[in-house]
């Protein structure tokens, strides 16, 4: 087994914006798993949020030797960006030796698509309302907030969209007095849904908190390990393969959250339709889908995702699965 990792880079379509900062494109990492002239692969985006960055991603995926399997991945690798890539190209890779797709290793359903969300970027109140007028047709917009002048923005998108369901993200912005006065607002101007509204390290606020619109949970949610610590806080989880630490462990952890009565979401960091793929598979019947990645790209991979009216298609085996 020969395991290569490379570093790409994709060309954002616009300047994408959070409370945490700027960005003109996405810099992922290619990891490429070949054993009997078969070649998986797999992507992941090394997120700084998590001390993860390209160099040192690089050099865990880099320290595997020999032949490496899901299973051993878990004592091998923790959860993260560096284990999602090569867990989804060992996915891949054991896919296209069987002659199979993904989901039927898996036991799984032939998915379809899903509506997905689309972000808007962190601005103005005037150019957050003129994206959403632009993006008014389609029916899940995603704002990222978590500023303390977050209702002047969130009124110009509810103008620029009247029709459309919105959901917002403070990206963990906000503190527990900013939330509770945000909360009535966030009702009166119809948002179905808010992720991390706290830092992760100070969620402890939201219990006991009225929570009138569904809290989902992004940063203080990883894996399975992470929820005994959201009961009482969170009402949702938002599943990303980059936190989880691949496909594997995502499902895992789909099936785990739904058990204790927590509503889905699926997410993702900002890349290529390759890191999108396996996603799709845990998106199935979510809640809310955030795989919009490469629609804020302006360069994609061959054989990319289709996203039309239906939402993201899951991928084809040109693709990936």
């Amino acid at each position: 087994m020969q395991i290569d990792v490379t570093r790409d880079v994709f060309r954002l379509a616009q300047v994408f914006t959070i409370s945490r900062g700027s960005r003109t494109e996405a810099k992922v990492l290619t990891v490429r798993i070949t054993e009997g002239g078969v070649t998986g692969w797999g992507e992941c985006v090394p997120y700084a949020r998590y001390d993860e960055t390209l160099e040192s991603v690089t050099a865990q995926i880099e320290g595997l030797t020999g032949t490496v399997t899901r299973a051993a991945l878990y004592d091998l690798l923790p959860a993260g960006a560096a284990r999602n890539a090569v867990d989804c190209a060992l996915w891949d890779l054991e896919a296209k030796r069987a002659g199979c797709r993904v989901w039927d290793l898996a036991g799984l359903p032939a998915p379809g698509p899903e509506i997905t969300a689309y972000t808007l970027s962190l601005d103005t109140p005037e150019a957050m309302q003129a994206q959403a007028a632009k993006h008014a047709h389609r029916p899940l917009l995603k704002i990222k907030l978590g500023t303390p002048d977050d209702m002047p923005r969130l009124e110009a998108v509810r103008r620029g969209a009247p029709q459309a369901k919105i959901i917002v993200d403070a990206n963990e912005g906000w503190s527990a007095a900013v939330y509770a006065d945000l909360a009535p607002h966030l009702v009166r101007l119809g948002v179905a849904l808010v992720e991390q509204p706290l830092p992760a390290g100070a969620d402890e606020a939201l219990i006991g908190m009225a929570r009138p619109v569904p809290v989902c949970a992004d940063e203080s949610c990883h894996d399975r390990a992470s929820l005994p610590k959201l009961k009482g806080k969170y009402d949702v989880v938002n599943i990303k393969l980059d936190k989880t630490g691949g496909l594997t462990e995502a499902l895992a952890l789909r099936d785990a959250a739904r058990a204790e009565g927590y509503g889905i979401m699926v997410g993702c960091m900002v890349g290529s339709s390759l890191a999108m793929a396996p996603a799709t598979l845990v998106a199935q019947g979510a809640m809310v889908t955030d795989l919009d990645g490469p629609l804020l790209l302006a360069e994609d991979r061959e054989n990319a995702l289709i996203f039309d009216a239906a939402g993201v298609h899951p991928p084809r085996p040109e693709l990936w699965g």
